[in-house]
C-alpha cells in the first residue's frame, strides 16, 4: 500500500453530512462496490462546502478527499471542467495538469492505474450534483 495515499486518505476533513446541503449526489461502482455520497452547499454557482462520505476503499476515500478540498471556494463549472477531463491525467499529459490541480499529481499516476474506477468515482458522482 501506498503510504502517500493513506496519508491523503487519513484527511478526513470533509468526511461528513452536510444537512443543510444544496446540492448532492451518490453513486456506486458496479465493479467493485464502493459508493461515495458527497454533499454541497451552492450559492452564485461557487462551491461553499463540500462534504463526503460512503463506503469505499483507500483510494477512493483519497480521491474524495482532495476532490473537496480542491472544490471549496471554486466555481462549480471550473471543478465540472476538472471531471470532465480527469481521466486524461492517468495518461501523463502534464499540459492538462493546470498548476492549481497539482495536488491530484500523487493519486492520478500510472501505477495507479488498476485503481482507476475507484479514484474516478468521486469526481463522476460530482459530475452528476443534482439540487436538493
Amino acid at each position: 500500500m501506498d503510504l502517500e495515499i493513506l496519508n491523503i486518505a487519513s484527511n478526513t476533513d470533509n468526511n461528513r453530512n452536510i444537512k443543510s446541503r444544496t446540492h448532492y449526489s451518490k453513486l456506486k461502482n458496479s465493479l467493485c462496490g464502493d459508493e461515495i455520497k458527497i454533499d454541497l452547499i451552492i450559492r452564485d454557482n461557487k462551491i461553499i462546502d463540500f462534504g463526503y462520505n460512503g463506503e469505499s476503499c483507500i483510494y477512493c476515500q483519497a480521491s474524495a478527499s482532495l476532490l473537496s478540498k480542491i472544490s471549496i471556494n471554486k466555481n462549480k463549472i471550473e471543478i465540472n471542467k476538472l471531471c470532465n477531463n480527469i481521466e486524461l491525467y492517468f495518461n501523463n499529459n502534464s499540459k492538462l495538469v493546470k498548476k492549481k490541480w497539482k495536488s491530484l499529481n500523487s493519486l492520478f499516476k500510472i501505477k495507479n492505474k488498476h485503481r482507476k474506477e475507484c479514484i474516478l468515482l468521486p469526481f463522476k458522482a460530482f459530475n452528476k450534483i443534482k439540487s436538493v
